[in-house]
């Protein structure tokens, strides 16, 4: 393996470490309020949240690159307090992959707060815990299926996606080529060995991801038999 395929390797596995991270922050809160909320913008919310699924990447990333440029008031924001551009840098990156993938963790961890029932959290408020205290002691243990669901399908999308971090990364090696790029540009100059190890690599890690998802659903559904 090259030198700058290993470079893609270890960009990419930070990329979806940190996107995932910072999902795993975001999408609960959001999640629970599209699963349990009755607000009147809870669809608009939810179409928004699940327009990356429907919306082809290259748009998605061309109006992404516009935001995220020096022209545009959230580039000039994101300059200003920052100190470097935001399109074209690894931040940009991180940023859009939240953006994209924000659908692949929130649906999961949506439909696990659906299924999850009131009368556990009520007898925990009326022992007076808090909101805090719930999601730690109650919602957390009865739903961690569903965070490991999430986790791993918003790992490995962002492992693939191409299309988006193509328009907001460009082509910097080191910098912004992740492992998508590197094959894209293996299989342009005819290089398929290289292109091979690099495409071994993501079926491997997808096939892994998806046993890691299936195993855990299996063994959800053998407990909920018992």
């Amino acid at each position: 393996m090259l030198d700058t395929d290993l470079q893609a390797v270890v960009l990419t596995l930070k990329l979806a470490s940190y996107t995932t991270l910072l999902l795993l922050c975001i999408a609960p809160p959001l999640a629970w309020w599209l699963a349990r909320g009755k607000h009147w913008s809870r669809s608009f919310v939810e179409s928004i949240v699940t327009l990356p699924l429907v919306l082809p990447p290259t748009v998605l990333g061309f109006y992404l690159l516009i935001a995220f440029s020096p022209n545009h008031w959230l580039g000039q924001l994101w300059q200003s307090v920052m100190g470097s551009t935001l399109a074209f840098s690894f931040s940009g990156l991180v940023v859009s992959s939240v953006i994209y993938s924000l659908p692949f963790v929130v649906q999961p961890l949506q439909g696990t707060f659906v299924s999850l029932g009131r009368c556990e959290l009520e007898a925990a408020a009326t022992l007076g815990y808090g909101p805090i205290q719930r999601f730690f002691w109650i919602v957390l243990p009865m739903t961690l299926p569903g965070f490991v669901i999430a986790a791993a399908l918003g790992f490995a999308h962002t492992m693939g996606e191409f299309g988006v971090v193509l328009m907001i990364g460009g082509n910097i090696p080191g910098q912004t080529e992740v492992l998508s790029i590197a094959l894209f540009n293996h299989v342009e100059a005819l290089e398929y060995t290289q292109a091979h190890q690099l495409a071994a690599g993501l079926l491997v890690a997808s096939v892994a991801m998806l046993m890691l998802v299936y195993g855990v659903l299996k063994k959800r559904q053998q407990r909920m038999l018992l």
